[in-house]
C-alpha cells in the first residue's frame, strides 16, 4: 500500500464528496454515488474526469477511485456482463481494487458546483443562482378559528403533533382575535349556543406551520382539542422556498466587453474541441452580465430571459429553441461543447479533496479528451 494513503479508505472520500455535492440534489431520473468498490477497502488516489471512458480508466492506477461526472450507467441496464461494453468496464475496474463513484446533478445544484466552476474559468463572479432548488421540506400553513378561551389547548396540541417549528425554534404561531359566526341546524350538537339561532362568539385566529407529511397527525390532534364539532380551519400549501443551490449561475464580467470580444472569451477558456464555440446575437452588443450553466441548458432558456443578462452561456443548444429564443429575447446565446462546459468542475472537485485530505491522497485531474465530437471538419 502506498504509505501516503495510510488510514484513507473509499468511505472517508465517499463522506467528502457527500458533503460537498450532496445526493439528496440531485433530480430523481439521475444515478449518482458509489458505482462499484468496497467503502471500507483502503485507497491509493482519485482521478476525477467528465465521463468514464476506456481511455479515463486507463489512467486510473490500480486500487484507485475514478470519480465522474457523468454516469456511466444512468440509463437502465440488466446486465453488466463482461462482454458489453458498460460491463466490460465495471469488470475491469473490480479486478484491479479500482472504485467508480458518480456526482452528476447533484455536483451541477451544489454550492459552490459545476456552473460555478465554468463561471470562474470564465471570469464571472457569480451573485445568483439561474434555477434555484427548492429549500427545505414541504410545508402547510395551517389557519385555525377556535374560541379564545379554548385557544391555548388547541395550540399546545398542534405543536405536539409536530407543528410550528422553524429552524431551532418551536410553538411559533401568530393569533389575531375576531368574531366567528354560526347557525346550528336540526341534528348539530352545537358545544356552543343553541339549534336555530346565529351565535357570535369571541374566536382567535391561529396558525402554524408544519411539515406537509404530518397533515393527517396534526388534523387529528386539532379535532381531539377543537371544542367545535365542526372545526373551521385552512391547509395552504406553501411555496418551496428558493436557497443557494440549484442548477446554472448569474453573474457579471470583470470588464464589459461586446459579444464577439466575449466569445473569444469563452473560447479561449475553456478546452478546445471539435464542436467549438458558436455564438447567436449582435456581435457588437455589449456584455456585462451573463448566466451560465454547466451541460445541456436550453431547458433554462426562459430563465434566462427573465434574468436581466446581457448572455448565456451553455451547451447543447438545439436548433429550435435556439431559434424561439432569439425571436422572443435580446439575450445573446453561446454554445459551447458539453464536455467543454464540465470540464472545469473536475479541478473543483479535485481541490475539494486535495483540502480534505492533504498529502495523504493522491487526487489528480484526467486529462484525457472525452468530448465525444473528434474529427474536425
Amino acid at each position: 500500500m502506498n504509505a501516503r494513503s495510510a488510514g484513507v479508505v473509499l468511505r472517508d472520500v465517499i463522506a467528502a464528496l457527500d458533503e460537498a455535492y450532496p445526493p439528496q440534489l440531485a433530480h430523481d431520473w439521475d444515478s449518482v454515488g458509489l458505482v462499484c468498490g468496497d467503502p471500507d477497502e483502503p485507497i491509493e488516489s482519485v482521478t476525477v474526469a467528465v465521463d468514464a471512458t476506456e481511455a479515463v480508466i486507463a489512467q486510473v492506477p490500480e486500487r484507485g477511485l475514478l470519480l465522474a461526472h457523468h454516469p456511466l450507467l444512468l440509463r437502465g441496464v440488466d446486465t453488466v456482463a463482461a462482454d458489453t461494453a458498460k460491463g466490460n468496464l465495471i469488470h475491469r475496474l473490480i479486478r484491479t481494487g479500482r472504485a467508480l463513484f458518480t456526482a452528476h446533478t447533484n455536483a451541477d445544484a451544489a454550492s459552490p458546483g459545476v456552473s460555478d466552476a465554468l463561471a470562474a474559468a470564465l471570469g464571472v463572479t457569480v451573485e445568483a443562482v439561474l434555477s434555484p432548488a427548492a429549500g427545505g421540506a414541504d410545508l402547510d400553513k395551517w389557519v385555525v378559528f377556535v374560541p379564545t378561551s379554548d385557544a391555548t389547548q388547541v395550540r399546545e396540541a398542534l405543536f405536539a403533533a409536530g407543528a410550528g417549528r422553524i429552524g431551532d425554534y418551536s410553538h411559533c404561531s401568530w393569533s389575531v382575535a375576531g368574531t366567528g359566526q354560526f347557525l346550528p341546524h336540526d341534528g348539530a350538537a352545537p358545544a356552543i349556543g343553541a339549534v336555530g339561532t346565529v351565535e357570535q362568539v369571541a374566536e382567535d385566529r391561529v396558525e402554524v406551520i408544519a411539515p406537509s407529511r404530518l397533515r393527517a397527525t396534526v388534523l387529528a390532534a386539532l379535532r381531539a382539542a377543537h371544542p367545535y364539532e365542526e372545526p373551521a380551519f385552512d391547509i395552504f400549501a406553501l411555496a418551496p422556498i428558493p436557497g443557494d443551490v440549484g442548477i446554472g449561475r448569474i453573474g457579471v464580467l470583470d470588464r464589459p466587453e461586446p459579444l464577439s470580444a466575449f466569445t473569444s472569451r469563452v473560447r479561449a477558456a475553456l478546452p478546445a474541441t471539435s464542436w467549438g464555440v458558436r455564438a447567436a446575437g449582435d456581435p457588437d452588443a455589449v456584455v456585462s452580465r451573463v448566466a451560465v450553466c454547466g451541460g445541456a441548458g436550453d431547458s433554462l432558456l426562459g430563465a434566462v430571459s427573465r434574468a436581466g443578462v446581457q448572455a448565456y452561456v451553455t451547451s447543447d443548444l438545439r436548433h429550435h429553441p435556439a431559434d424561439e429564443h432569439r425571436r422572443a429575447s435580446p439575450v445573446a446565446l453561446v454554445d459551447v461543447a458539453h464536455w467543454a462546459s464540465e470540464f472545469p468542475w473536475c479541478a473543483q472537485a479535485a481541490n475539494v479533496l486535495r483540502g480534505k485530505f492533504g498529502d495523504v491522497l493522491d487526487v489528480r485531474v484526467c486529462s484525457v479528451r472525452t468530448d465525444p465530437w473528434n474529427v474536425e471538419s
